[in-house]
């Protein structure tokens, strides 16, 4: 796409290029349309996610079998998790809102290879829909939990090959994103902008590309390793052919844990965007916020093997693991002590966003008190593998991640679609989405310090108490998802327009484009003269925002 005057001045979304319609987004280099191509095609399959999680917790809900077979609920339970890790809380904030606005907020025309960019979303969505193609193949759908645990994915006769492919595309498509973010931040940054003057999203959004550029090829030869030893019988991990499985669950984890920081760190940078704006207070502590994002992820990449105290391995190695897992929550939570700090005796506008930013606060907070008991050797070895990891995992990964999601959703959308949301709605469904999530996981940590399994089609009627009110959270969870998306989608057609540039009074550089941006960002390269979130606008676009005022 190359750039001429009458495109300056065009919004992204009018942008008339060499094609038209649905073919002109698909083939579009513009960062921003790849972004949409990302949010649309995430939602799509978040929507095939919680289908399968709602199909879950309604066989749960009562012991004994009640809509499904086993086999079927180990399938389902499968593509849940590999579709929601997979396919929507790792590309999530990095994909759309990273694409969307990481350049924008260094001062950047696009990202630094725009048909890399593009590429990487035509692998997002081969790698996606070869998962779910694998439901409707002769086999039928992998039955091996999204870990593809060593010997049950080399033994199973489910189709296990087209989901496991589906996932190396996936961590190409994640390497190609990680490699354009390191780029544009290094090269492409607007003048004036050092790294101690980016935006805390931008940092946080370029330490998770670091970890996905280097921890992410590990997990993509692991799993070419199991087709590999499908297909031809090489023996690497199945212990009957002289392989190790321990092996595959250290390569496994190696990538996986640092993947949990993949996904959360874009939050935290959401976070530490929103606050300072609804608080009307700069952001208090911002080397240390911007500090403990690079710490966060070099500290997790060496906490791999808390997820394996139980594989065997010595009692030195597993007390380093131990202490490690304790010494990476220090970063997040100098985080959560400078939000706070933040707050404190600001004026505070309890907008949408502000309320998924604190619901994501309180959330992240319970998921890494009940990361640490896990962490201690002791209190590991009795809860491992129990309903209380799945309710620590969906509290900071669904609490955390998928929360900061919505919180970047509401905080930008008026800036991606040029039209408000309905607040009120959106509220009401905050609120019933928060009330929903904590009877859905809350009671998994009850009944998992009581000793109920985790993957488990069936249950001991003691615990029936505890699945019932979880799977009335989950409708209730759903009704919540239903109201917010129901409100962002209405607004995209009748929301009321917005046109003002800065309507939520913010200081990064994406406020001092229009509401939608122009094709190419800015009318000038814009100039950063002062620090951290105190940018003085540049003598092109300071006009516009007079005249806009005017």
């Amino acid at each position: 796409m190359s750039s001429t005057t009458s495109d300056v001045n065009v919004s992204y979304l009018d942008y008339k290029g060499k094609h038209s319609g649905l073919l002109g987004w698909i083939t579009s280099v513009d960062h921003k349309r790849i972004a949409i191509l990302y949010l649309v095609s995430m939602l799509v399959f978040f929507s095939v996610g919680v289908t399968f999680g709602f199909l879950m917790r309604l066989e749960l809900i009562a012991p004994g079998k009640t809509i499904m077979e086993p086999q079927t609920y180990n399938a389902i339970f499968t593509l849940h998790g590999l579709i929601m890790i997979f396919l929507f809380i790792i590309p999530g904030l990095p994909a759309v809102f990273g694409n969307f606005f990481l350049p924008i907020m260094v001062g950047a025309p696009d990202v630094a290879f725009p048909r890399l960019n593009l590429f990487s979303w035509y692998l997002f969505i081969i790698g996606g829909l070869l998962a779910i193609a694998s439901i409707f193949m002769p086999g039928g759908a992998p039955d091996t939990g999204w870990t593809f645990y060593i010997p049950y994915s080399i033994r199973t006769t489910t189709n296990v090959i087209p989901a496991l492919f589906g996932a190396v595309l996936l961590g190409f498509s994640s390497i190609l994103t990680g490699i354009n973010f390191v780029v544009t931040v290094h090269r492409l940054r607007a003048k004036g902008m050092t790294f101690w003057k980016m935006p805390l999203f931008v940092w946080s959004t370029y330490a998770t590309a670091w970890i996905q550029v280097l921890v992410t090829p590990i997990i993509g030869i692991t799993l070419l390793m199991v087709i590999v030893e499908r297909t031809l019988g090489v023996g690497m991990f199945d212990p009957a052919l002289g392989g190790d499985p321990v092996l595959f669950q250290h390569l496994f984890w190696i990538y996986s844990h640092p993947a949990v920081y993949i996904m959360i760190i874009p939050a935290m940078g959401v976070i530490s965007e929103v606050i300072p704006v609804f608080a009307q207070r700069t952001i208090f502590g911002y080397k240390f916020v911007a500090g403990s994002s690079i710490a966060i992820a070099f500290l997790g990449s060496l906490v791999w093997a808390h997820h394996m105290f139980t594989a065997g391995m010595s009692n030195t190695a597993m007390i380093i693991f131990s202490a490690l897992t304790f010494m990476v929550s220090i970063p997040s939570a100098i985080k959560v002590f400078n939000w706070v700090a933040t707050l404190y005796k600001g004026s505070i506008r309890t907008e949408p966003p502000l309320l998924f930013a604190l619901g994501f606060i309180f959330l992240f907070a319970i998921g890494g008190f009940t990361g640490l008991i896990p962490g201690a050797l002791s209190v590991n070895l009795n809860i491992h593998d129990t309903s209380f990891i799945v309710g620590h995992f969906h509290y900071v990964m669904f609490g955390g991640t998928g929360f900061g999601i919505f919180a970047a959703m509401h905080y930008w959308w008026p800036k991606m679609f040029g039209r408000m949301y309905n607040r009120t709605a959106a509220k009401t469904g905050f609120w019933v989405l928060f009330t929903g999530f904590n009877l859905l996981y809350f009671p998994m940590f009850i009944m998992g310090w009581l000793g109920m399994p985790r993957r488990y089609y069936d249950y001991l009627p003691e615990f029936h108490i505890y699945h019932l009110i979880s799977t009335v959270g989950s409708w209730i969870l759903i009704t919540g998802l239903t109201i917010l998306f129901t409100n962002l989608i209405h607004a995209l057609r009748k929301g009321e327009k917005v046109t003002e540039r800065n309507y939520w009074n913010g200081e990064t550089l994406e406020w001092i484009t229009p509401t939608p941006p122009y094709v190419f960002n800015f009318d000038k390269e814009p100039v950063v003269e002062a620090g951290p979130y105190e940018y003085k606008r540049n003598d092109v676009l300071e006009p516009a925002l007079e005249e806009e005022k005017a």
